[in-house]
């Protein structure tokens, strides 16, 4: 059964339940018992509707700020290991070191700039990319030390490469959104309830409530749009940056 259709049903029954249990007992209820005594049930459901929506807020903001901050780490952790290999191989003869460091540079460059751009619009790292990553590997694990002083660094140097590589594996999983569509069904739905249920507590036209209601909506609509914006970590406005790579490699951008 399609994951839709049961959550269809489950709402559907849990408001079945409540209406009949209502009627239910309206109808069970003694002939002398008296509704105005009991307190408002609106006001208390439009308090406790805020309140679950609230930390539903909460906990969305909280989630797409973590994959936005976890989107950051693997570039930085990229840039990190990258550096490393350009400072590492110096202890190699001049041929080797300079045909790896340029070939970092170029991977570098590319990453800057058009995979950058592909993560943005198209959501994906690039084969070109994937292919001046390898090329590096390559050159660091098919170098065959000479001296007990390159060996030392032949291991460090094939680990960066790991590093780097399982950074940009973590970078490419995290290009995409990553709040499901039944979670924004949930978010608009409940600001639709929150916001209508204004209206239920019979808001008077008022300039201070009325300024009231409109900021309350405004702020829900705020924390919509930051939901959103953090949701796609590398490609809207308060996206993950290049920072690291262009900090460390500070010719790559060029």
């Amino acid at each position: 059964m399609p994951e839709w259709l049961v959550l269809t049903l489950a709402m559907l029954a849990a408001c079945v339940v409540v209406v009949v249990i209502t009627l239910v007992r309206h109808r069970r209820a003694a002939d002398d018992e008296d509704p105005s005594e009991t307190p408002d049930v609106i006001e208390y459901m439009t308090m406790w509707i805020g309140v679950v929506y609230a930390i539903v807020l909460g906990l969305a903001i909280a989630g797409v700020w973590e994959g936005r901050s976890a989107a950051q780490e693997h570039v930085r952790a990229e840039a990190v290991a990258l550096h490393e290999i350009s400072e590492r191989v110096r202890v190699y003869p001049a041929e080797a070191r300079d045909r790896i460091r340029d070939d970092v540079n170029a991977y570098v460059g590319h990453v800057v700039t058009t995979e950058w751009r592909a993560m943005a619009d198209d959501g994906r790292v690039t084969a070109r990319g994937t292919e001046l990553l390898d090329r590096v590997r390559h050159d660091v694990t098919d170098y065959e030390p000479r001296t007990d002083f390159e060996a030392q660094a032949y291991q460090p140097l094939v680990d960066q490469v790991a590093a780097a590589d399982q950074a940009r594996s973590a970078r490419s999983e995290s290009t995409g959104e990553t709040m499901p569509g039944v979670v924004w069904f949930g978010l608009i739905a409940g600001a639709v309830i929150t916001i209508g249920m204004i209206f239920a507590l019979q808001i008077r036209r008022t300039g201070r409530e009325m300024v009231l209601a409109g900021l309350f909506s405004a702020l829900i609509a705020f924390l919509l749009f930051l939901i959103w914006d953090f949701d796609a970590p590398y490609s809207r406005g308060l996206a993950a940056s290049a920072e690291p790579f262009l900090r460390l490699f500070p010719h790559a951008g060029g």
